[in-house]
């Protein structure tokens, strides 16, 4: 599942490449694709695309026309993927949207999602605002040391499940952390509300540091993920623990990586990652 890295490349991608170009046709081949907003579709026709961001594991593409600004939202899910070209998907039957553009670097852009687990939005902008507020909790990659600490010494659950809860704080998933805990020393199954504050510091820093190195790689490829110009990243090659288990532990310890079921697989090694 694309997280917060991937996301981030896949947005710097569409800046680089439809930035400033005009939406001539926006064509939806499922319908059940398009969560809200289908009496939007035709406004897009001849809008200008002005600025294209992401907010957790979303992208978010400003469209400007006739002095007013609306959205297209898209959650990329577990498999969703915006292309280039409809020759980089691996089943082009599973392109969902398809978008041709003037006046851009890329005159096409597509919507892939074989397992329809993520969705497109259209809004107007009380309605992204009210989105925003109702779905994320503070970025990741921008959270302050000071939010963090107080959001994690406030939860009376597990700090791997805090982790990946999107309404609590955004961009998170299941690869980043396993290796962010594992990288802060840090239990998955810790409490938050009894980390020391130590920890805490050393869990920001590590999120912080380990977020950014995803991006710099390109984000992790393990199954489906690429950029939209088809290229794969590179960070599945600095993953310690992610599908690591009974491997020995990368922080020498001798200890195998070990390996978990809950609602989604944790990989730590016992020595290392403590529950305080």
């Amino acid at each position: 599942m694309p997280e917060l890295p991937e996301v981030e490349v896949v947005v710097q991608h569409l800046n680089t490449h439809i930035l400033g170009g005009t939406i001539q046709t926006l064509t939806i081949h499922r319908s059940d694709i398009v969560r809200t907003g289908h009496d939007l579709i035709p406004w897009f026709h001849k809008a200008k695309v002005t600025h294209v961001r992401r907010i957790g594991k979303c992208v978010i593409m400003s469209c400007q026309r006739s002095q007013k600004t609306r959205y297209l939202l898209s959650e990329l899910g577990m498999t969703g993927l915006w292309f280039f070209k409809t020759n980089l998907s691996t089943s082009p039957q599973h392109i969902h949207c398809q978008i041709t553009l003037s006046g851009a670097k890329a005159r096409e852009l597509h919507y892939w999602n074989p397992r329809r687990f993520g969705r497109l939005w259209l809004f107007e902008t009380a309605g992204l605002e009210a989105f925003i507020q109702r779905r994320f909790g503070p970025d990741a990659l921008t959270i302050s040391l000071e939010e963090f600490c107080d959001l994690v010494q406030s939860t009376r659950g597990q700090l791997k499940s805090f982790l990946l809860n999107q309404h609590r704080m955004a961009g998170i998933g299941n690869i980043y952390a396993n290796e962010i805990l594992f990288r802060a020393n840090v239990h998955p199954d810790a409490q938050g509300h009894k980390l020391r504050r130590t920890s805490c510091l050393r869990l920001h820093q590590t999120m912080q540091k380990v977020l950014r190195e995803g991006i710099e790689s390109g984000g992790s490829s393990i199954r489906d993920f690429r950029a939209p110009d088809g290229s794969q990243g590179h960070f599945q090659k600095a993953h310690q623990v992610y599908q690591k288990d009974g491997m020995p532990c990368p922080h020498g310890c001798s200890t195998l990586i070990t390996r978990f079921q809950k609602e989604r697989s944790s990989f730590f090694c016992p020595s290392c990652q403590k529950k305080r």
